[in-house]
């Protein structure tokens, strides 16, 4: 997976926006403002994503691709190395969705309502 097409899945899940907050390489992926995912186009490729506590820990476990979320809280954040890494592509795809899934659900109803609209 590389730089296109990993922000092609993450910018095809509903309501998703991106900014640079941060600095003009970091890229912020957002649902109603709460951030699930950012990377860069630097190499390699990484993604940082949302994830359970102790998902996350099983993670790091398994996967040598998969550490402690950079810059980031490292109990619900991982770093996800996207290439040249041991987490292939299907994984990275179900850790995204894990992410959006996570940020989805503590939305309010009314947030909800306005991504469910679009």
């Amino acid at each position: 997976m590389n730089f296109d097409q990993l922000d092609h899945y993450l910018m095809g899940k509903k309501g998703v926006t991106f900014d640079y907050p941060f600095d003009e390489k970091v890229r912020v992926y957002r649902i109603s403002e709460k951030m699930f995912a950012l990377t860069s186009e630097e190499k390699p490729l990484r993604v940082n994503l949302k994830c359970d506590p102790i998902y996350a820990l099983e993670l790091r476990t398994i996967y040598e691709g998969i550490t402690a979320g950079y810059h980031m809280n490292k109990k619900h954040w991982n770093t996800v190395v996207v290439e040249d890494s041991d987490v292939d592509e299907e994984t990275v795809r179900e850790l995204i969705d894990h992410s959006y899934d996570l940020i989805y659900e503590k939305l309010t109803k009314k947030q909800k309502e306005l991504l469910d609209r679009h």
